[in-house]
């Protein structure tokens, strides 16, 4: 896959970038698209129901009425039917540049298995909902899908008789045709609400509106397009006549060409192993994972830390299995865990820190432990020299940290920035390992892992458990969130961290950043001859 998706990557790379040149971090379309999604759901929902107080169930009446809601009563209806339209293929073309991007950052494999095959079908329905839609019209781009769609599914021999022939005259159609379009276009919606529901339950904090800025100005976007460019209906249907030239809707009938140029039988086998390919697409090769987080309950006082962290709820309480005298313990469902590390920074066992011994907490990373952690951060520490020694700890999902070393500068890369323990860097800084530590990772508000970035920089600044210790100076401490193609940009923030750092006065090793310099030792001489 990598061949594949390392080009995308880097297209997302590049678009987002330039992206956030226009749009704060956290607006990023890109950062939120999934929210956008289901903003445009909500759209659709509520135009939908306006649209459908003004709409008649007939043959005439349907395309008739439709008719009214555009040119009569323009400046509601007509818009409404326009942000009907246009919201539903923003929703489209949202999801679809939502899975790209999943895949291409590789955010689809082991536990988020279920949350991608979860939405193979919600796109499926998607579009089953705005087909019916465009049936409901009755227009002559309704015509054609109606007739389309029923010969594709006659080659199914499934059905007793030929649907296809209900659209050969206007005698063979009925009133009760758009009645059951009606039934379908509501109910479809609804079972996808539910879906959506089932497709975010091993997320945890789902974020599925869009910061409020950019829910304005996407709704203002689709206003002015529908009052510039409003939807209108290709003409009547006409069932004696043949349907030779339509404007279609791309985002939703982009296949039709395809059955008026390949065989049914063809394009079925080809729809059926494109979603073939999407389901066990998180199953295919390479599979490479890491042992999940384990607990030791012998240093496990049930404290909840790592469940309010955890982000994609792989911890959840249990019984104790020891006979300590807390309540419950932590327990990892390995099928959940995405073995990021988070739950082990946030183990109040790791904070504060211990110099000597071995690092033990309730809660770590079997290929990647804390104690391994600090053991690195020495020996590479053990090599800087100059005059502003810096420590970057980066993210191995992020900017590649090992390409800026050099004598004034070590390098250690974790599974996640989150990883990282805040009373590390107390003891880099308090214990003379650095003069600075700089941490970096995925692009902000991007985190691979969802809330690396979000809860390292709240635990540093002192706003959620375990926190920074207040004898930490923050200009000592800084952050480079550039994402994986930002090795100049970590490369200007180290060169200015370091400057910052020159002026900054030095400390003596044994003084800590506040309070008073411990009482000093006096040595006495030896007593006896000289020799």
């Amino acid at each position: 896959m990598r061949p594949v998706q390392a080009p995308l990557r880097a297209a997302f790379d590049g678009i987002e970038a330039g992206l956030n040149i226009v749009f704060p971090p956290s607006w990023n379309p890109l950062r939120n698209l999934g929210a956008l999604a289901f903003f445009m759901y909500w759209i659709v929902a509520v135009s939908g129901i306006y649209v459908y107080i003004f709409f008649d169930t007939g043959l005439t009446e349907a395309y008739d009425s439709v008719e009214y809601m555009t040119h009569d009563q323009w400046y509601l209806a007509g818009v409404m039917r326009s942000l009907h339209r246009y919201a539903s293929d923003g929703m489209v073309l949202f999801m679809l540049v939502h899975m790209l991007r999943e895949f291409a950052l590789d955010r689809y494999r082991g536990p988020r298995w279920f949350t991608w095959v979860t939405g193979v079908p919600i796109l499926l329905l998607v579009i089953m909902a705005g087909i019916s839609g465009y049936w409901l019209v009755w227009d002559r781009l309704a015509q054609y899908v109606a007739i389309a769609t029923t010969e594709w599914f006659d080659w199914l021999p499934i059905f007793g008789q030929s649907i296809a022939r209900n659209f050969l005259t206007t005698d063979s159609l009925d009133d009760r045709f758009f009645t059951l379009m009606i039934f379908i276009h509501i109910a479809v919606p609804l079972i996808l609400l539910f879906i959506l529901w089932v497709h975010l339950q091993r997320v945890s904090r789902p974020e599925i509106n869009p910061p409020r800025g950019l829910a304005i100005g996407s709704f203002l976007m689709l206003l002015g397009l529908s009052l510039v460019y409003p939807a209108v209906s290709q003409g009547p249907a006409d069932l004696s006549t043949v349907v030779s030239v339509v404007g279609l809707d791309w985002f939703y009938l982009g296949l039709y060409p395809l059955v008026d140029y390949w065989s049914s039988g063809t394009v079925w086998g080809f729809v059926t192993v494109l979603g073939l390919i999407l389901i066990v697409l998180p199953w295919m090769p390479p599979m490479r994972r890491a042992p999940a987080a384990q607990v030791d309950p012998a240093h496990c006082n049930g404290c909840t830390w790592c469940l309010l962290d955890c982000p994609y709820n792989a911890i959840e309480m249990g019984p104790r299995t020891d006979n300590a005298a807390f309540d419950q313990q932590a327990v990892v469902d390995p099928s959940l865990c995405v073995r990021c590390g988070i739950c082990a920074a946030s183990c109040p066992s790791s904070t504060p820190f211990r110099k000597g011994g071995e690092v033990l907490t309730g809660i770590d990373l079997p290929g990647s432990p804390l104690n391994d952690l600090r053991q690195r951060m020495v020996d590479v520490a053990g090599s800087l020299s100059g005059d502003a020694r810096i420590l970057v700890i980066g993210c191995g999902r992020g900017v590649p940290v090992d390409s800026v070393a050099s004598p004034s500068v070590a390098a250690l890369t974790l599974p996640c920035v989150g990883n990282l323990p805040p009373s590390f860097v107390d003891f880099a800084v308090s214990r003379d390992l650095a003069d600075g530590v700089m941490l970096a990772g995925c692009r902000d508000g991007d985190c691979h892992f969802r809330f690396g970035i979000r809860w390292t920089e709240e635990r540093v600044d002192r706003e959620r458990d375990p926190r920074l210790r207040v004898r930490v100076p923050r200009g000592r401490l800084a952050y480079c969130w550039s994402g994986p193609g930002g090795s100049r940009r970590l490369r200007r923030e180290i060169t200015a961290f370091a400057e910052r750092l020159k002026a900054m006065p030095k400390r003596p090793r044994w003084e800590p950043a506040a309070g008073p310099p411990p009482a000093p030792t006096v040595e006495l001489e030896p007593t006896g001859s000289d020799g």
